[in-house]
Formats: structure tokens, C-alpha cells, sequence
């Protein structure tokens, strides 16, 4: 079994969050802006570095909020011959306090926008989810 540590943020103001769009192999849909550790690199750090490279923005993490722990099976993996991967996400709520709204280059999302609270895209990660319960955003 396959594993991977990520880092994510929770991004609200004046009632909208800030999503990132999220493509690969064909498949799509609008998640936290975040993503995966590098070898010996702090979580708190990770998730400055992500929210940077997929919204422009320079973030300000605040409190943890939580570590989701998910089990991809096997099927739904996106590498050939691979079997089920343990994905850790560790889940901070953040601020916005610089930057410039802009959509990153060459990587795993293509867009970044802000949603109202009440109008969050149906077509999301269940990593939004989960970090709006964690977060006391929804029940």
C-alpha cells in the first residue's frame, strides 16, 4: 500500500472559500487548495507552498482542524498496477494576507476561485467536505 501526506487549507472570508480546480486522467472537480508533502518538509509549510503555486495567494495558516485519513482502492487509482494508497490529509484553517488572485501554470489544478458558503460547486472533492465539517462550516 501506497502513502501520501498532503497538506490542505480552509480559506473563508465574508462568506465564500476559496476552491481550486482539480484535473487529472480525465477526472475533475473542485477541492481545497493544497496538496502533497516533499521529504522532510513541515506540513505548516507545505500548505503555504500549495495555497501559493494553485491561487496566488500568500496564506497564513491558523489552527489545525484536523487529519482526515481515506483508503483509495486499487481501482480507483490513476497509476497503472498500483494498489490501494493511504492518503493522510492534514487539514489547517488559513488567511489570506497577500498575493494576487491567479490560476497555476502546469500543475494539478487550473483554476482558483472564490464560492459563496451557500453555493460550493457540486462538483467537489469529498475533501471539501470534510473540511467544512472539521471546520464547523456544515453538520
Amino acid at each position: 500500500m501506497d502513502i501520501r501526506v498532503a497538506a490542505y487549507g480552509v480559506i473563508v472570508d465574508e462568506g465564500r472559500i476559496l476552491l481550486a480546480h482539480w484535473r487529472e486522467n480525465g477526472r475533475s472537480g473542485w477541492t481545497l487548495p493544497g496538496g502533497g508533502i516533499d521529504p522532510g518538509e513541515d506540513p505548516v509549510d507545505a500548505v503555504v507552498r500549495e495555497i501559493a503555486e494553485e491561487t496566488g495567494y500568500v496564506a497564513e495558516p491558523g489552527e489545525l482542524l484536523g487529519i482526515d485519513s481515506y483508503i483509495v482502492p486499487a481501482e480507483h487509482r490513476f497509476v497503472e498496477d498500483a494498489g490501494p494508497l493511504h492518503a493522510l490529509r492534514i487539514v489547517y484553517r488559513a488567511s489570506i494576507i497577500g498575493g494576487k488572485l491567479t490560476n497555476e501554470l502546469d500543475g494539478s489544478t487550473d483554476e482558483a476561485a472564490w464560492f459563496r458558503l451557500t453555493a460550493i460547486p457540486t462538483r467537489r472533492v469529498e475533501l471539501v467536505n470534510v473540511a467544512l465539517r472539521m471546520a464547523g462550516l456544515a453538520s
